[in-house]
């Protein structure tokens, strides 16, 4: 009988969705690693934000979003939405 494997959980994108849209605008971005959609405009700019702040602070370790543990893209999440 074959051994399960388990596999170490990974980070493949992030996925970021605004709920506070009262002014019927549609806002989608994509990002070779996220994808965003919805959010009032100053809270879609504010996801944009964070997920640019992630990407480049793991390009500057020389990672990509695949590359990091799910806790280090936490801590850089929480790191890039408190600026």
């Amino acid at each position: 009988m074959a051994r399960k494997t388990k596999s170490k959980p990974e980070v493949v994108g992030l996925l970021g969705v605004g709920l506070d849209n009262h002014d019927e605008h549609k806002r989608i971005t994509r990002g070779e690693e996220f994808f965003l959609v919805g959010g009032s405009q100053e809270t879609h700019e504010k996801m944009q934000d964070v997920a640019i702040r992630v990407t480049e602070s793991l390009k500057n370790r020389g990672k990509r979003l695949k590359d990091a543990s799910p806790d280090e893209v936490v801590d850089l999440i929480h790191d890039a939405h408190d600026h």
